[in-house]
């Protein structure tokens, strides 16, 4: 049809032990916005990448423009008029904008860069997305959303016919992803083919025409976004009827859960402040309870992980765990109190990419042990399978390579890591960020039964319904600083949200 901009057809690629696509079809319009979708595992990411060049397909064509291409690599896609903004902004920092924009293409006359059509260049592409930017200044300056702009407009100075946007929003708050949208839409106007990769629903919902869903490396199908209710995507996406992931993620505590030992108080944090970080704030955590850090991005919940793990050191308040003042100043030494802790950005400070699945598992509870006393590689495959099973681990092997698991699994592997350290306090930050309906149902419903188990959990979520859906007691943060609690019945989405607004007003 005229209206095609890409056509792939029939495109497998296997890896080993793994299918990751079969027989998968995908078609893309000139002026359409395409969202894909599917569980972490589905395809996604490699079907992209066998259209960039990163990966060779197996088997299948692809015609852009009813040509059959075949990139070999992502700068011979890039000329193809293809090109990929990342969720990870992959720029450089200490360059201008400009430099960025142009960069490894620079313009140059008589065997020299010339600067003042590298910066005509930038401009040009830089109006193109409506934005108003002195590009002759560091990157490192601009916001995290700046930062995304210009990776989309050094994706439109090569004159991109099809731009795949992996997602764009991860990093970027409502008014930001707002702005986002908008450079899509008058993107789109013009005529560009855009692939929009998300997690999340009511964005695809809010920007997408079409949406094409994966699932287990197979085409599930197309979709016009206007006639697909969420409940359907959902379960197109899962396999599984959409009650089913309402009742593991609604599903009601246990007895035990409830009973009064496990609300003995186990960690209490009094006036702990670190200068440019949190102001004093006070935190209590019993036994068997689920306490959540709720804010906007920069109000300070990281920053309380790191102090209450040992990452950072307090410049003054207290710690008491079991009524006992302790000092934390190292991670070692909350390691040794029982505390884990899994980071937010799980691929920089959480896996260990180049070791297997197995290596990854033992980690902590070797560590903790020294190396005098080494598990035997026995155990040490006791240990992974044990928790590959218990927490359904998407693996062809414990030797498989964490790298090669999807983003869900990866998780699963850090929550394995602490779980086979009988933590008593675990802090979990962020820990479904990126990952599919599905996985986050899995990982909610297991933070269930280990409150449930008389684990204590700090709990900290970017998405307010996971913070009042998951926790018993809520700390709202705002510009480094705790402005409210609520507790039981208080806890709702309104009551956080006006918390945080108030003193925003007051400000």
């Amino acid at each position: 049809m005229p209206d095609q901009l890409l056509q792939m057809q029939g495109i497998s690629k296997r890896f080993p032990g793994v299918l990751a696509l079969d027989r998968v079809d995908f078609t893309l319009r000139r002026g359409q916005i395409h969202g894909l979708m599917g569980e972490n595992g589905a395809g996604k990411s490699t079907l992209v990448k066998t259209l960039t060049g990163v990966h060779r397909r197996d088997a299948g064509t692809v015609l852009l423009d009813g040509q059959p291409i075949d990139p070999r690599s992502p700068k011979q896609a890039e000329a193809l008029g293809i090109s990929t903004v990342y969720q990870e902004v992959n720029l450089i920092p200490h360059l201008s904008v400009a430099e960025n924009i142009c960069l490894g293409r620079e313009p140059t006359r008589f065997g020299r860069i010339c600067w003042r059509a590298v910066s005509q260049r930038a401009e040009a592409a830089i109006s193109r997305l409506d934005l108003h930017i002195d590009v002759s200044k560091e990157l490192s300056s601009c916001s995290i959303a700046i930062q995304q702009m210009v990776a989309i407009a050094r994706a439109l100075d090569i004159d991109a016919r099809l731009l795949i946007l992996d997602e764009p929003t991860s990093s970027l708050d409502e008014n930001e992803s707002q702005e986002l949208f908008g450079v899509m839409r008058k993107l789109r106007d013009q005529g560009l083919g855009i692939i929009f990769i998300t997690h999340f629903l009511d964005q695809v919902y809010e920007v997408s025409d079409h949406i094409t869903v994966l699932r287990d490396g197979r085409l599930v199908g197309e979709y016009e976004t206007a006639s697909l209710q969420r409940v359907d995507l959902v379960s197109r996406m899962i396999g599984k009827d959409f009650s089913q992931i309402e009742a593991a993620r609604h599903a009601p505590p246990t007895a035990s859960a409830t009973t009064a030992p496990h609300k003995e108080k186990f960690v209490q944090v009094s006036a702990l402040t670190r200068q440019g970080s949190i102001a004093p704030i006070d935190i209590t955590i019993a036994r068997g309870e689920t306490v959540g850090l709720a804010g906007l991005l920069g109000s300070g919940r990281t920053e309380t992980a790191r102090l209450l793990f040992g990452i950072d050191k307090p410049d003054s308040g207290s710690i008491t765990v079991d009524g006992q003042l302790v000092s934390i100043s190292s991670p070692r030494q909350a390691i040794r109190l029982g505390f884990a802790f899994t980071p937010e950005n799980r691929k920089v400070e959480g896996i260990i990419p180049h070791l297997s699945v197995r290596e990854n598992i033992i980690l902590a509870i070797q560590a903790n042990k020294g190396i005098w006393a080494a598990l035997s590689r026995a155990e040490q495959l006791r240990i992974a399978d044990s928790f590959i099973t218990a927490l359904g681990i998407k693996t062809p092997s414990p030797e498989q390579a964490v790298a090669n698991l999807s983003g869900g699994n990866q998780q699963k592997v850090l929550l394995a890591r602490w779980l086979a350290n009988h933590p008593r306090l675990f802090i979990l930050d962020e820990p479904t960020r990126g990952i599919d309906v599905g996985a986050k149902a899995e990982i909610e419903k297991l933070i269930a039964s280990l409150c449930a188990e008389g684990m204590a959990i700090l709990f900290i979520s970017s998405e307010l319904e996971e913070v009042v859906r998951d926790c018993q007691r809520v700390v709202v943060l705002r510009d480094r600083a705790k402005v409210g609690e609520f507790t039981g019945d208080q806890i709702s989405e309104h009551a956080i949200m006006q918390t945080i607004a108030r003193h925003e007003h007051e400000a």
